[in-house]
């Protein structure tokens, strides 16, 4: 079963400086883990809208460190203090995110009850799921690739009980290719209930409002692109 990534758009109506900006719900599969790219004022309201609750946030992702940016974010984080949230949670964002949330915190005179992990944005592999990895190419320009996993041999699950074939050992020997000789003479071939290869998909967010050559270069093979920018 090939697993896709949902993309929620939370901002469709805001506006700074003539152009619209973006903030991202991304639900990774069939998870209940949600990821956010930036974190805009009323950011929470738009998670209600779109029935997510914050407790399924894993980890934020903020391109930059402008209001636009960040609004919700110490509303946010408070929120799930008050949800006596445990699970630690990861914000990736570049230099100086630590100084920015240590400041933040200090002006709410705040501390939150669970353990915030803070990671700077460098040229590299961000995170590392199951079916998922995701990219961060930081030069002048800022892009994020979601990479869906390549997999090989995916067994068709639903051909196999259509030909009520017994759940078990014998499913994983016809994802091998392995071929059985029935007694009545039926061959089943194991190469016709698998896919040879997914190849994955590829799916950029551009960070910054003008495109150079390296985010067109590192794009130009992508199923789907998308800019947090108008």
């Amino acid at each position: 079963m090939v697993i896709y990534m949902d993309i929620i758009n939370l901002t469709h109506n805001i506006f700074i400086s003539g152009h619209r900006v973006k903030s991202f719900a991304l639900k990774l599969g069939q998870t209940k883990n949600i990821w956010l790219v930036n974190c805009h004022e009323g950011c929470q309201h738009d998670l209600i809208k779109e029935n997510i609750k914050i407790s399924q946030i894993s980890g934020i992702i903020l391109t930059d460190l402008n209001i636009d940016s960040t609004a919700g974010l110490l509303g946010l984080l408070s929120s799930l203090s008050l949800l006596n949230r445990k699970k630690i949670l990861h914000i990736y964002g570049p230099p100086n995110l630590d100084q920015y949330i240590n400041l933040m915190k200090k002006y709410a005179k705040t501390n939150f009850c669970y353990s915030l992990y803070l990671h700077i944005f460098k040229t590299r592999l961000l995170l590392d799921f199951d079916n998922y990895q995701v990219y961060a190419f930081i030069k002048k320009n800022k892009e994020f690739v979601f990479l869906n996993k390549e997999r090989n041999k995916i067994f068709i699950l639903s051909k196999a009980k259509l030909f009520r074939l017994i759940e078990g050992p014998l499913y994983g020997k016809l994802k091998q290719g392995m071929v059985f000789l029935l007694p009545d003479g039926f061959v089943v071939d194991g190469t016709s209930f698998v896919l040879d290869r997914y190849s994955g998909i590829k799916t950029s967010f551009l960070g910054d409002f003008y495109i150079n050559r390296q985010s067109a270069e590192i794009s130009s093979l992508s199923n789907i692109i998308y800019s947090l920018f108008y």
